[in-house]
C-alpha cells in the first residue's frame, strides 16, 4: 500500500506589504483628484450661484442679503430675459433637428466603404476638436459684411446681385440684420455639434448585427425599408443620447453669441440665456440677477436630460 499523501496546509491569504497596495485605500486615493476637480470647478460655483440668486448682491455691494425669490421675479419680469429664453429654445430646437437629420445622413455615408474614408472622417470630426472660440472667430470672417467668402461664392454662381434669388445687394450682411444673424447663430451651432452626433450615430450603426442586415437583404428589403424598420428603431436610444449632448452644449453656450453678434443686431435680437446672464451679472454688475438667470438653466436642463434618458430607456425595452 502506498503511503498516504501529506496534508498540505491551507494557503494563507497574502497581505499587501504597502498601504498603497490595499484596494480599499488605493481606490479612494485615485478618485480624490477627480472629486477635488468637480467640487472646485462645478460644485463650488454652483453653490455660490445659488446663494447669489437668492440675494441682492451686486459688484458694488457684495453683502449677501437674503431676498428669497424676489431676484428670480425681477429676472423673469425683464423683457430681455423672455426674449433670451425664446431664442435659447428656438436655436436649440432648430439646430438639433438639423443635426439629427444631417448626422444620420453622414453616419450612413461613413458606414460604407469608399476610398479616403478615414480622411473624410477626420475632416468631419475636425470642427469638434477645434476650440469653439477659435472656430467662431473663423465664422466671423466667413460672415463678414464686406469681405465674406460666402457672399463672393453666391455672387459667382449668380445667387446674389441684381435680379437674383437673394436680392440686389452685393453682400448679404449676415450679422447686420436680425433674421440673418439668427440664421448665422444656428448655422454655427450646427457646425459645432454635428461631428459629435455623427460619431455617436456611426457607432450605433456599426453595432447593428450583420446577421440582421443579411436577413433583410435575403428577404428583399430595400434601403428605405431597412432604414424605417431596422436602422431607425435600433438607433432611437443612440439618437436620444446624441440629441441630449447637443441640447446641453447648445443650451448652455454663450461663446457663439458673445463673439459673433454680442446679442444683436439690433439690441438683443440674438440674445440667449447664457450670454444674458454674463452681460447682466458681469458686465452689468448685478451679480444676483445674473446668477438667477444662470441658475434658471439648471432645472430646464435637468428636465430635458430626464426626459431624453427616459425615452432612450423606453426605446431599449421596446
Amino acid at each position: 500500500m502506498s503511503a498516504p499523501a501529506a496534508v498540505q496546509p491551507a494557503a494563507r491569504p497574502s497581505v499587501p506589504r504597502y498601504w498603497m497596495d490595499r484596494e480599499g485605500i488605493l481606490g479612494p486615493v485615485m478618485l480624490l483628484p477627480v472629486v477635488v476637480y468637480i467640487v472646485a470647478l462645478v460644485g463650488f460655483p454652483l453653490v455660490l450661484a445659488l446663494i447669489y440668486s437668492f440675494s441682492d448682491v451686486t459688484v458694488g455691494d457684495q453683502t449677501i442679503n437674503w431676498v428669497g425669490f424676489e431676484t428670480f421675479s425681477q429676472a423673469m419680469a425683464n423683457p430681455t430675459f423672455r426674449l433670451a429664453l425664446r431664442n435659447t429654445l428656438l436655436f436649440t430646437l432648430i439646430s438639433q433637428i438639423v443635426v439629427l437629420v444631417l448626422g444620420n445622413i453622414l453616419a450612413l455615408v461613413l458606414s460604407a466603404d469608399f476610398p479616403g474614408k478615414r480622411l473624410v472622417r477626420f475632416l468631419i470630426l475636425l470642427p469638434w476638436t477645434t476650440p469653439i472660440a477659435l472656430g467662431v472667430i473663423g465664422w466671423l470672417w466667413l460672415l463678414d459684411g464686406l469681405y465674406s467668402p460666402i457672399d463672393a461664392l453666391l455672387r459667382m454662381i449668380g445667387l446674389l446681385g441684381p435680379d437674383t434669388l437673394f436680392g440686389p445687394g452685393r453682400n448679404m450682411l449676415w450679422l447686420a440684420q436680425p433674421d440673418t444673424a439668427q440664421i448665422s447663430v444656428v448655422l454655427v451651432h450646427v457646425w459645432r455639434t454635428l461631428p459629435l452626433a455623427t460619431v455617436i450615430l456611426l457607432a450605433g450603426l456599426t453595432a447593428i448585427p450583420q446577421d440582421l442586415r443579411d436577413a433583410a437583404n435575403v428577404d428583399g428589403a430595400g434601403f428605405f425599408r431597412q432604414l424605417v424598420y431596422i436602422r431607425i428603431p435600433l438607433l432611437l436610444p443612440i439618437m436620444a443620447v446624441a440629441v441630449l449632448y447637443g441640447i446641453v452644449f447648445t443650451f448652455t453656450d454663450m461663446t457663439v453669441v458673445y463673439l459673433l453678434t454680442r446679442g444683436g443686431p439690433p439690441v438683443d435680437s440674438t440674445q440667449v440665456l447664457a450670454s444674458w446672464a454674463y452681460f447682466k451679472g458681469i458686465e452689468g454688475g448685478n451679480l444676483a440677477e445674473g446668477a438667477a438667470t444662470a441658475v434658471f438653466l439648471f432645472p430646464a436642463l435637468a428636465g430635458v436630460a430626464a426626459l431624453m434618458l427616459r425615452m432612450a430607456r423606453r426605446a431599449e425595452t421596446n
